[in-house]
């Protein structure tokens, strides 16, 4: 049930909005400048389109393109003149908001980060990819773990960003804070679309939480984004497929109520309960173990796969980056100094 897209807005429902953005070309400041324009007239839109409706999400990529430029003339930052449009946006408009940026960062490659906005442009969610496209994407792996949220209508939300959601973990780290809601934005091109869909469901069924995805669409003359904005129920089923169509706004009506009656009710496939208590028909509160050896290894630092030697692509260099040299310190950049 998606309430007629949201026309028919329930008392605790929450009413999203995913804009099938038209891919960008930015290759200078006033590109820049011209895309958060472009971006902060489509809340306008989303606010016009559909009176109910409480966030509107812009997909990954919506200001800088496919290029993959990390020039840092047209990096943005959290305190800078983009974020401080899309937060005039939403007071404007009175609607919360999820973007995308690719963030500099003094002390290597760039990020790409997420936020969410409310309707009065305050900051909610601040998010680093976690785990960038390699060996595609240059920027630097996020090191703020997976934030969640209090949004519209006291929903929990959550934002990861394209690739991470191929990540089951990533979305089972969501739905362990709490979050009803996952976003995942993208800027996937076709090729990419049978995973996308079914991830997309995985990651909903796996975890009891709606998914709301959406990729950046159309053409800037070199690549192709596919756009196919998705709603998943928490039971795994599509409720809203998105089309090809550049700036079409999907929308539907999602109802955390009812994942927390499911998480609380469900006794089949409870999954994200039963991964900490396992076969508790047998035994007391279940095994609490953890006995994946995975997960082990990645505690200690010792993850190494049985093929790990025979790997072929380790780093950017197929893509044109240069090999890096820098380890990873995963030093957490506070909201004062970015």
């Amino acid at each position: 049930m998606s309430g007629l897209g949201g026309l028919n807005k329930s008392p605790n429902g929450v009413v999203l909005g995913l804009v099938q953005l038209q891919l960008p070309d930015v290759k200078t400041p006033e590109d820049l400048a011209a895309q958060t324009k472009r971006i902060c007239t489509l809340v306008g839109k989303a606010r016009r389109n559909m009176p109910t409706m409480d966030l509107v999400v812009f997909p990954e990529y919506a200001l800088h393109g496919l290029s993959m430029d990390t020039n840092p003339e047209i990096m943005c930052r959290l305190d800078g003149p983009e974020v401080a449009a899309f937060s005039q946006a939403c007071r404007d408009h009175q609607i919360w908001g999820c973007f995308s940026l690719m963030e500099i960062n003094p002390h290597g490659n760039p990020y790409n980060s997420g936020i969410i906005l409310d309707d009065q442009g305050e900051l909610r969610l601040y998010y680093r990819k976690l785990h960038p496209w390699v060996p595609v994407e240059p920027w630097e792996p996020g090191n703020l773990g997976i934030p969640v949220c209090t949004g519209p209508n006291g929903s929990t939300l959550a934002l990861i960003i394209c690739h991470d959601g191929m990540f089951p973990e990533m979305a089972r780290e969501c739905a362990y804070k709490g979050a009803e809601i996952m976003i995942r934005t993208a800027g996937y091109t076709a090729p990419i679309r049978h995973s996308w869909q079914i991830t997309n469901q995985a990651n909903a069924f796996c975890n009891l939480m709606y998914t709301a995805s959406v990729c950046m669409c159309g053409s800037d003359g070199t690549f192709d984004s596919m756009g196919e904005g998705m709603f998943v129920n928490f039971d795994g089923t599509p409720l809203v497929m998105g089309s090809h169509r550049p700036d079409e706004i999907i929308t539907a009506e999602l109802r955390p109520d009812l994942v927390r009656e499911a998480r609380r009710h469900w006794a089949v496939e409870n999954n994200i309960y039963q991964l900490g208590h396992r076969g508790y028909v047998a035994v007391k509160g279940g095994a609490q173990d953890c006995p994946y050896t995975y997960m082990q290894d990645l505690v200690t630092g010792t993850y190494r796969l049985p093929w790990e030697d025979e790997v072929i692509y380790t780093d950017g260099t197929s893509c044109g980056f240069p090999a890096p040299t820098r380890t990873y310190q995963g030093e957490d950049v506070s909201l004062s100094n970015v």
